[in-house]
């Protein structure tokens, strides 16, 4: 990576850095088995000589077994590796425990034990002297690299040799553009400081539009185009079902959908741990290739496992922490209730599971994997690292918790950094968000009931209780501003609450008559038993005072819906604004104030989406830039409101951001949409060499 902070050692030569590693682990590992020995009945050892003596078999039994494992694992599947992997792991210990002199183990339980024990110590003891545990992981394949240098008689680039270009974009997802500036200042992303204060890299926020969600960014990012999906989740009329971006088989086909062949990463590149593959050549871990069977399929090629299920001690230390990470889950979700932290929500259940695995277990083996690209000389690779996003839903964005998680990515960044100083390509690293977070109560917490519930109220009573609010001169008001300023062509009848009983819809039994989605902030209705999108005139004739209902609900601050003659619009709980019309004045009160300069625009390309909802909702937004979730998260972001949509592109200094691609929100010029951010990275690649 070009920076001032370039290593100027030659790659071939083991740095203090690498010989402190080696002591450390060795130091280490002869540390665990001796507390092992203490604790595990059924393991003994007369000296300790003979503790030091089976450290050392277990590292030179580590280095033996490498090789054949990798041939192995070559026909194989990364499921092949993960046995091969723990059979070596297992086999190394007893080997080392049987016939060293001096020591010994009764059982394949008692070595177990000491395995486990013994990488929980190395866990600690790392951790107390302040060692990075991604170097750990990643160790071995620096070393490797170095070595095979030596063999080829390649020259640092220090000695005059360039290497090929190279291209690593590493995604921390949900982190906000003023969350990492915060992170910044509160000595939390060390390695991005030196970056930006160094002058190696600059710091660029960039506008997520509605839907500001994982996937609709990561499909900008990566193909291009995010047009085919209004949320998370969605209700496909031509499917007759739910699509559901984090289930394989819709991640396939929404991928068939967007894809032209040429994403970011075609022409040999690698994705790790995304949504979407980007027409990668190599895949690990991909959602929407999970499920295709061959080479690029499953979980990716099987050799590049094997450093992290086969070296002793890497995947059980992972596991291990994975354990205590959860412990701390459970510690910190505890505070918050004893502290009467508000807004919060519960944080128990699959959750605690969830955060073990995304914050260490998952950690590793992604920096495992990207580690291998770069030393297999990918021209582009892109890794998905989800640590902040999965526990700033659940605890805040800003909370203490969330913020500390910083920390941890922030040192995959640095170890990246040291292996891109020895890979065979010259890599660049930029780093990137898909969106931000926001702040605020849930939707359910706030009016007592779900979005769903209000639908269904609204439709089956909309003379009676559907709406609530202090008086009902809101919802009179509201009418008359709809009836004077739409001039529905369907009568004379306003969308009021003395309209009498709803029209029930005829259609397919087997469909529901309402699907409701909650994308953070951003709600989606749709009516599957009516074949095609339903416009204000419909909701007039079928569920009298169900949009202007749910307008006036607590908590909700806009509702979208379509109409025959004068387009979309955008109704509020005391005024309206037609979206689609040139130089249209509000009536009443703008719903759109409190969303900024881009909330006109964002909605209006939000609620033209294909397989957008007959309704869309945004919820409130209050002065300090609180949401309200329709789903149960503190921390949220598919919607608009708040840090959410404030992105962040960490780039190359040298690597210029191309002005007419830039465009004017408040008062600043910007990226607007994952899709321009695709492609000032396309052609940064194209201009690197590294696309077809």
């Amino acid at each position: 990576m070009t920076s001032p902070s370039r290593p100027r050692t030659p790659a071939w030569m083991p740095t203090l850095r690498d010989v402190g590693e080696a002591v450390l682990t060795l130091l280490t590992t002869t540390l665990g088995l001796a507390v092992a020995v203490a604790i595990i009945d059924g393991v003994d050892s007369d000296t300790a000589w003979a503790v030091v003596l089976a450290a050392v078999v277990v590292a030179v039994g580590d280095l033996l077994l490498r090789a054949p494992l990798r041939f192995l694992a070559r026909r194989g599947s990364a499921a092949l590796a993960l046995g091969l992997g723990l059979l070596a792991q297992v086999a190394v210990l007893w080997l080392a425990l049987s016939f060293v002199p001096g020591i010994g183990a009764d059982n394949l339980w008692s070595v177990l034990g000491v395995l486990v024990l013994t990488a929980l110590v190395m866990a600690v003891g790392r951790w107390l002297i302040g060692a990075s545990n991604s170097d750990y992981v990643v160790s071995d394949l620096v070393r490797r690299a170095r070595r095979q240098a030596r063999r080829e008689g390649v020259r640092a680039p220090s000695a005059g040799e360039p290497r090929a270009a190279g291209m690593l974009v590493v995604q921390l997802d949900g982190v906000a553009a003023p969350v990492l500036r915060e992170a910044i200042e509160a000595g939390l992303a060390p390695n991005v400081q030196r970056w930006v204060e160094g002058g190696s890299h600059t710091l660029e926020d960039w506008w997520a539009r509605i839907p500001s969600t994982t996937p609709a960014s990561q499909a900008g990012l990566l193909h291009g185009d995010s047009s085919q999906i209004p949320a998370f989740r969605w209700w496909d009329r031509d499917l007759g079902r739910l699509v559901v971006t984090n289930h394989p088989e819709d991640a396939a086909l929404v991928e068939q959908r967007l894809t032209t062949g040429k994403g970011l990463l075609a022409g040999g590149g690698t994705a790790v741990s995304t949504m979407f593959s980007g027409d990668a050549e190599t895949s690990f871990v991909v959602m929407s290739r999970s499920r295709t069977k061959g080479p690029d399929g499953g979980l990716g090629p099987g050799p590049a496992y094997v450093r992290f299920f086969a070296s002793p001690f890497v995947l059980a230390r992972a596991v291990t922490l994975s354990v205590g990470e959860m412990l701390k889950e459970l510690y910190q979700a505890h505070r918050q209730r004893i502290r009467d932290v508000q807004p919060r929500i519960s944080r128990a259940g699959w959750y605690v599971v969830l955060r073990g695995i995304t914050n260490v277990l998952l950690r590793d083996l992604n920096t495992s994997l990207v580690a291998e690209a770069l030393l297999r000389g990918a021209p582009t690779i892109y890794v998905d690292l989800v640590d902040y996003d999965e526990i700033a839903h659940h605890a805040g964005p800003t909370r203490p918790e969330s913020l500390r998680s910083l920390e941890g990515l922030d040192r995959v960044l640095g170890t990246l950094e040291r292996v891109v100083a020895v890979a065979p390509r010259d890599y660049e690293i930029v780093v990137v968000s898909d969106h931000g977070q926001a702040l605020g109560a849930t939707y359910e917490q706030l009016g007592g009931e779900t979005l769903l519930d209000s639908v269904r109220a609204l439709m089956a009573e909309p003379a009676a209780d559907g709406v609530e609010s202090d008086t009902g001169e809101d919802w009179g008001l509201l009418n008359a501003l709809v009836n004077s300023a739409l001039n529905l062509s369907r009568g004379s009848a306003v969308l009021g609450p003395d309209q009498g009983r709803a029209k029930q819809p005829s259609g397919p039994g087997d469909l529901p008559d309402v699907v409701t989605v909650g994308s953070g902030n951003l709600g989606l209705v749709w009516f599957p038993q009516v074949p095609h999108r339903l416009t204000l005139e419909d909701f007039q004739e079928r569920w009298p005072g169900l949009v202007t209902g749910l307008a006036a609900r607590p908590g909700v601050g806009v509702v979208v819906v379509d109409t025959e003659e004068q387009g979309l619009v955008a109704i509020g709980p005391r005024g309206l604004v037609l979206l689609e019309q040139d130089g249209a004045v509000p009536e009443g009160e703008d719903p759109l104030l409190p969303y900024g300069p881009r909330g006109h625009a964002d909605l209006l390309r939000a609620a033209r989406l294909p397989h957008t909802g007959d309704l869309l909702l945004i919820s409130t937004v209050t002065g300090s830039g609180h949401v309200h979730a329709f789903e149960g998260q503190v921390g949220s972001h598919g919607g608009i409101g708040g840090a959410q949509n404030h992105a962040f592109l960490l780039h190359p200094t040298r690597w210029e951001m191309a002005d007419e691609l830039r465009e004017p929100v408040g008062d600043v010029e910007i990226l607007v949409g994952a899709e321009l951010v695709h492609e000032q990275l396309v052609r940064w690649a194209d201009a690197a060499g590294l696309r077809p």
